[in-house]
């Protein structure tokens, strides 16, 4: 495997150096297989980056057989409202200009968001550059609209003193797609104490309005911020729910039939 940490571009005060960190799969000597990859982005609300949600998710899709990149961005106090998708862009800029020597496919590439990192991925489908969209995306619990059912610290801590009505409105994801946002696999449970789960039946509204495909489940129980929802990632027994765990199961099969591909890797 190739694991290294890649610095990114962008506004360095602080201190702090945004990154990606590379799960990169090394293919037969024999052959030259160009894999489909995936951007994970794990969420802590836009002031922390949960390793249950980055490393661990990585290598689940290592074993199924996508590389991996995971993203270190900006997060609250050193982040303005525009940083975290700047680091983002960059993050997708780097794999799409070093696909070639990393293996993989430039047009097979999903980003992976958990909770507020799904926030940052959906705005990264909606404001990013054409060049620097994923082809895919897979939405974890995400937070999603600013409005009844908003996860508030989120987005107080993403726009800071820069909060206002506008900025409110536009990283509001549900009032912002268009037929052009990349197919979607998203999951919640409907007990989310943290983040409502109203937020992804918002999004889903919004993709179908906009004929966007999308696979969605709703689990009937379990809390926020499951990650993979087993034993290996819990902070307790609570966070541990086999039914849970599902979801990335379901994901990469819906992963390879939205690019295309036969099992590989396993």
């Amino acid at each position: 495997m190739r694991n290294e940490v890649i610095s990114l571009e962008g506004d360095n005060s602080g201190g702090f150096v945004p990154s990606v960190t590379t799960y990169i799969i090394d293919n037969p000597l024999s052959e030259r297989l160009m894999r489909p990859a995936v951007l994970v982005i794990p969420g802590g609300g836009y002031r922390k980056r949960s390793a249950r949600e980055a490393e661990p998710v990585a290598l689940q899709f290592n074993a199924a057989g996508f590389s991996a990149f995971v993203l270190n961005y900006s997060v609250a106090p050193l982040a303005s409202y525009d940083r975290p998708l700047k680091d983002a862009s960059n993050a997708m800029r780097v794999i799409r200009e070093n696909a070639e020597d990393f293996g993989i496919d430039k047009n097979k590439i999903a980003v992976c968001g958990f909770s507020a990192g799904a926030h940052l991925a959906a705005t990264l489908c909606i404001y990013g550059d054409p060049a620097d969209v994923p082809n895919a995306a897979i939405l974890s619990y995400p937070v999603v609209t600013s409005g009844e059912f908003a996860h508030k610290g989120s987005f107080e801590r993403l726009l800071g003193d820069d909060m206002c009505d506008g900025l409110l409105d536009r990283f509001s994801i549900e009032k912002h797609i268009t037929p052009s946002f990349p197919p979607t696999f998203l999951w919640h449970t409907f007990e989310d104490g943290s983040v409502p789960v109203e937020n992804s039946l918002l999004l889903m509204s919004a993709l179908r309005k906009n004929n966007v495909k999308f696979e969605a489940h709703i689990y009937p129980s379990g809390g926020h911020g499951l990650s993979l929802a087993r034993r290996d990632v819990s902070r307790n027994e609570d966070g541990i729910d086999l039914h849970v765990s599902s979801w990335m199961s379901l994901c990469v099969d819906w992963l390879r039939e939205t690019f295309g591909i036969s099992a590989f890797g396993c």
